[in-house]
């Protein structure tokens, strides 16, 4: 077994290898650099499928696979791979979205033919999955720290692909930033956890928290939080996401958002789980209220978007929160005592990880589909797209109903399992604590209920009703390449939604890994084809059965249809339009309409700026135009980073003073800075 998922890994690895150089050296054949450069994307992404599949399938309790794909710098900087159970269960998250955005990349990037060179494209696309699964699959803190600093350039790079746009260069520079700044946070992270262990490797790091001091273990834990949560955007360290995801290519806003962002919650798994050991109950707390505060603001901030993508963008944010908040549960439960309690938080943090993958990728790649056909993102200048577009509304609709965690599809499955954790916690801990889990329980149904309303209003606003712009009356259905992207997501999140005791099975190394219990057959009854909880009180659930038995239903209305039907004759009218000779675009209801009661309700969160303007003709009464906006600004904007871009701005001025273009100042400023570092060592 130990060589087919080694073999298949490092061919993966060996093909977005292969796909970057192809990228880069048919920069003047763009034809021939789309099919090689994502041609080659799609092999390696499912030879990295099939090895995570391989891996987590075996069951035969390999704790780790390892291979040396460079020889060693030095005794430190060791190239090497390793494939356990979390780097697999991430490799097939990252795998599988990569063969359909690969597939899907061959059919988009048409659109870029003779404006854009489709040759870098494609070589930063692989280059970006290189180091996004060397980050899965380091073996070291050295090729860990590499492989997130390449993921970061690339990303950079990609984000800001399309810079002959402001906006673009803006969202790229601010990616920069954060990503920088996370990056320094994970460092420093890292470097506390290799004063305890003097190794890099991640084996002397494993269980290491019990040799650290209180103190530093504290410090290690905040520094993850917020180098891994600015990467996850978890709120308030968020705002590079809603800038970045709109302004990107629609592959790599699929790519940034369902896998991207989930390198933040694999460091957040890996160092919390594996590293840190046992955690004290304020870490728990501190993760699942920062779950709860970034699943309600960013579902909230969703539906105040009109920008079809950064609505997306906003919904990414709430699922890193849902994300978080098993996460949090789990190391509440271990520290409680509780490790079959906290297995199944992390199965429901971890299955939404990979729904969440597969759905909003689905859904980027819908809004793709959208843009390249009415050239806009606002939904205001859509509509009617039902009709010219039918498999990419189908598709997007799956998306929608998958996102909005209704059943049978995937995200009902791990949210159920999510809200099985959170009910269940309430009887674990006697003090005043254990009050945190039903205010979760009830913020996780308040963010359910909002974004199935959101998700109304973006599918009905961009594909019902009638064309609102020219681009829509004359959109087309896109490519067959990317609807083949589409279709792959769209099986995923059926399948991840009618079987979900088969991923909670490939699991059970996961979990034995991070908390030695396997819960799969506890899980599960009636063969696998029921998911159940742990205890009777919370009841089962059946995806699969839920849709047979709506098949064995279906049947009836059909007879009674045949029954009732026979000997009428069918007429075809107007849609009833109210008395009115015709419906136009401007009678249809509006998303700034649609959305108004949630901004009214929440108008001490949102703070809406209007401004209306009316111009007369002759009388003061009778205006002869109107003009009505409204703009929703976050309040994390306004009263966090705008005061701080203030600050920073007017502390470099002064500072900029140092700056003398003397050598012997110079020279005076680093015998300034050896004096200070030489009196603080000691």
């Amino acid at each position: 077994m130990n060589a087919p998922p080694a073999t298949l890994l490092v061919a993966s690895l060996g093909g977005y290898v292969l796909g970057a150089v192809a990228g880069v050296s048919f920069l003047r054949r763009e034809k021939l650099a789309n099919v090689c450069s994502f041609g080659a994307a799609s092999l390696s992404a499912l030879s990295g499928l099939l090895a995570g599949l391989i891996f987590l399938a075996d069951g035969s309790g390999t704790p780790s696979l390892r291979s040396e794909l460079l020889p060693a710098l030095n005794p430190y900087i060791r190239f090497t791979v390793r494939l356990d159970p979390l780097g697999a269960f991430f490799l097939l998250i990252i795998s599988l979205l990569a063969f359909a955005l690969s597939a899907y990349s061959l059919g988009y990037v048409k659109g870029f033919f003779g404006r854009k060179n489709v040759g870098v494209l494609g070589a930063f696309f692989n280059a970006l999955l290189l180091a996004t699964t060397l980050v899965f699959v380091a073996d070291n803190i050295w090729l860990f720290l590499i492989a997130w600093e390449i993921m970061a350039l690339t990303a950079y790079c990609l984000v800001s692909f399309e810079h002959e746009h402001a906006e673009a260069r803006d969202a790229g520079v601010l990616y920069f930033i954060m990503s920088h700044i996370d990056a320094g946070c994970i460092i420093l992270g890292f470097l506390l956890l290799f004063q305890a262990s003097g190794d890099y490797s991640f084996d002397s790091l494993h269980g290491l928290g019990a040799k650290l001091s209180p103190g530093k273990r504290d410090a290690a834990f905040v520094l993850f939080l917020v180098g891994f949560g600015i990467k996850a955007g978890i709120v308030p360290l968020h705002i590079w996401l809603p800038a970045a995801h709109p302004v990107a290519p629609s592959n790599v806003s699929a790519l940034l958002s369902g896998a991207i962002i989930k390198t933040g919650i694999y460091g957040l798994t890996r160092v919390l789980f594996d590293f840190l050991g046992t955690p004290p109950l304020w870490w728990g707390v501190a993760v699942l209220a920062v779950g709860t505060l970034s699943a309600v603001l960013g579902v909230l901030y969703a539906l105040m978007e009109h920008d079809l993508k950064r609505l997306l963008a906003y919904h990414s944010i709430e699922n890193i929160g849902i994300i978080l908040m098993g996460l949090g549960a789990a190391l509440m439960f271990l520290h409680s005592g509780h490790p079959v309690l906290a297995t199944l938080a992390l199965i429901a943090g971890l299955y939404h990880t990979i729904n969440h993958a597969t759905f909003k990728g689905l859904l980027f790649l819908g809004a793709g589909a959208v843009l390249q056909a009415t050239h806009t993102r606002n939904m205001e200048e859509m509509g009617g797209l039902i009709k010219r577009m039918p498999q990419t509304a189908f598709f997007f609709l799956i998306g929608a109903v998958a996102i909005s965690a209704l059943p049978p599809l995937n995200g009902f499955v791990s949210e159920w399992l999510t809200y099985q954790a959170l009910l269940q916690g309430f009887g674990t801990t006697e003090s005043l604590w254990r009050l945190v889990f039903p205010l979760s329980g009830a913020m996780l149904a308040l963010t359910g209920a909002l974004a199935a309303a959101c998700f109304v209003k973006a599918f009905g606003i961009t594909f019902l009703a009638q064309p609102r712009s020219e681009h829509a009356a004359q959109a087309h259905e896109v490519a067959p390449a990317m609807r083949l992207g589409m279709a792959v997501l769209t099986a995923a999140c059926v399948l991840l939604g009618l079987f979900p005791t088969v991923l909670v099975r490939l699991m059970d190394p996961l979990t034995q890994q991070l908390t030695g219990q396997q819960l799969s057959t506890q899980l599960s009854l009636a063969d696998g084809l029921v998911l159940t909880s742990l205890t009777e009180k919370t009841g089962t659930i059946s995806t699969l059965g839920i849709v047979l038995m709506l098949v064995c239903l279906l049947p009836i209305p059909l007879a009674l249809w045949l029954v009732l039907a026979r000997g009428t004759k069918t007429r075809i009218g107007p849609t009833w339009d109210c008395g009115l000779r015709g419906l136009t675009p401007q009678m249809e209801y509006t998303a700034t309409g649609f959305s108004k009661p949630i901004r009214m309700i929440f108008k001490a969160l949102f703070q809406p700026r209007r401004d209306v303007q009316r111009e007369y003709d002759f009388s003061p009464y009778f205006a002869k135009k109107l003009r009505f906006e409204s703009h929703v600004e976050e309040v994390f904007v306004q009263r966090m980073y705008r005061p701080l871009r203030i600050l920073i701005l007017r502390v470099s001025r002064r500072v900029r003073a140092l700056q003398a273009g003397s050598i012997h100042a110079y020279l005076l400023y680093i015998f300034v800075t050896l004096l200070l570092l030489l009196l603080f060592a000691l």
